[in-house]
């Protein structure tokens, strides 16, 4: 156990699309060294390369399945209506679309009403009033309309705008699986596995698993190797003997039902459709393979469906207190107990829902969010403070550091945190502590409610779908719902008076 006077160790990292910090270091295992990334970067990158996957509308979106739209970056949605100048007028308005790459989608014309005569009519040249609707770059759409008006007249626009893709339904989580950087034992040269070529195979076979897996299936389960589930045991005892004394209280509780319902014990590696029916059972999550590292914008995509991407492969057995990328252990013992905590799954869920249609740059502020909360959070309890985040409560090193007093402490502000450099060389210097997690929840809810979205999203728990609140009706089904919900309350109210 190390003291709070120890250098803080050389730390690997969780994986981009499952997300952050893989870590349950010991003072008696030489520090991993290897190649370290996290969600934050992930997400760093992805909006440095100038966008993703973008939005298209209605049958768009299907045709083009998601993928990006060649030039980047988020597109909008026109609605022109101009006047054209005689018989080139229409030639050069063509010109105009086909100069900025716009994509028309319907296109309406009739005769002007100024060729009545008067100011402007007939004896001007005018004979053709032209309705556009089309698809640009959304950097563009000012300089393609000031293009469009110095070849026709009273030019009027209306502009909706389009974020990147995100799923709609539970179904299209099938599509939210975008590799996007890799500590696989094959690629990285620092890898504990990379001269293993047993582990390499093991690892390929559980990556396929992942890869093949569709929703709704039962998650295929992996038969474990005694030398896999010794390492497991190792990280097991170690933690399991801190979590009484440092971590929450909704962790230890949840610890003891996985015990007692999903087989979680030192000699037995738990499997993910176990324990993926428990938490559906106690607040709506559930389970999905996962071959490696997902982009921050898939992984939160997610976590808006109440879906934990989640690995299955154990890390190599020669180095069982470091991984540089997300196993079983981090999975299972940090993340799971907390996701049965009805209080956390919303807050898990709420942040995923506010990355559906953000920008590349809120995706990473909802990254750090992640990063300072769901893997490094702590809270208050009872007059101490405990830990709530899977990056500690997987981490025998960083437990210890975290409590120990050496670092230093903030009150949990999601605006604060969101902009909060991070650590991923070694232990963090600054952790948020909420006052609860209802406390934190709550904070996370008023800070998402100030991103800007191109439209705002309603999730559906019956048929577990994401809508959008963009018209009368959707705005009266959303009312409705709330109706019969404030009515089911107020009838418990009065039963209770």
């Amino acid at each position: 156990m190390p003291s709070p006077d120890s250098p803080p160790l050389s730390r690997p990292f969780r994986r981009a699309g499952s997300e952050l910090g893989s870590r349950a270091e010991s003072i008696s295992s030489p520090p991993y060294t290897g190649r370290r990334q996290s969600l934050i970067s992930d997400a760093r990158k992805e909006r440095e390369a100038g966008g993703g996957r973008e939005e298209a509308s209605g049958e768009g979106r299907e045709e083009e399945g998601g993928s990006a739209v060649p030039g980047g970056g988020a597109r909008a949605t026109l609605t022109l209506l101009c006047a054209l100048r005689g018989g080139r007028g229409l030639s050069r308005a063509i010109k105009v679309f086909e100069t900025f790459e716009a994509h028309v989608l319907h296109v309406e014309s009739r005769r002007s009403r100024r060729d009545a005569g008067g100011p402007g009519g007939a004896a001007a040249g005018w004979g053709l009033e032209l309705l556009v609707r089309c698809e640009a770059r959304a950097c563009d759409v000012t300089a393609l309309v000031g293009a469009l008006r110095r070849v026709a007249e009273h030019v009027r626009t209306g502009r909706e705008d389009k974020g990147p893709w995100f799923p709609r339904k539970l179904q299209e989580l099938d599509r939210c699986n975008h590799l996007v950087t890799k500590f696989e034992p094959e690629l990285d040269h620092d890898h504990p596995g990379f001269t293993d070529p047993a582990y390499k195979q093991r690892r390929r076979e559980i990556a396929d698993i992942a890869f093949a897996y569709k929703t709704g299936e039962l998650i295929p389960r992996v038969h474990y190797t005694q030398e896999e589930i010794a390492t497991w045991g190792e990280v097991y005892r170690k933690l399991a003997g801190l979590y009484p004394t440092h971590a929450c209280k909704e962790h230890v509780d949840a610890f003891r039902l996985l015990e007692q319902h999903c087989g979680y014990s030192e000699d037995a590696i738990p499997q993910l459709e176990d324990v993926s029916t428990f938490l559906l059972e106690r607040t709506g999550f559930q389970l999905r393979p996962a071959a490696g590292l997902l982009s921050a914008r898939d992984f939160l995509a997610s976590l808006a469906f109440r879906v934990f991407q989640c690995t299955q492969y154990i890390r190599h057995a020669s180095s069982p207190m470091h991984s540089p990328e997300p196993d079983c252990c981090h999975e299972l013992l940090g993340h799971v107990p907390m996701l049965a905590d009805s209080t956390f799954a919303q807050f898990s869920q709420n942040i995923g829902l506010a990355s559906l249609g953000a920008s590349d740059e809120d995706i990473e502020k909802l990254a750090t969010l992640y990063w300072f909360t769901v893997e490094f959070g702590l809270c208050k309890q009872e007059g101490h403070v405990k830990a709530y985040g899977a990056g500690l409560l997987s981490s025998f090193g960083e437990l210890m550091f975290a409590l120990s007093g050496e670092p230093e402490y903030r009150a949990f502000e999601a605006e604060a945190a969101a902009l909060q450099p991070y650590q991923d060389q070694t232990y963090q210097p600054v952790y948020f502590v909420s006052d609860s997690l209802e406390d934190a929840k709550d904070k996370l809810r008023q800070y998402a409610q100030g991103l800007r979205r191109p439209v705002a999203l309603r999730f559906d728990p019956i048929t577990r779908s994401v809508h959008a609140l963009d018209s009368t009706r959707s705005l009266r089904t959303a009312v409705d719902a709330l109706q019969e919900q404030v009515s089911v309350l107020s009838c418990a109210l009065s039963r209770m008076a």
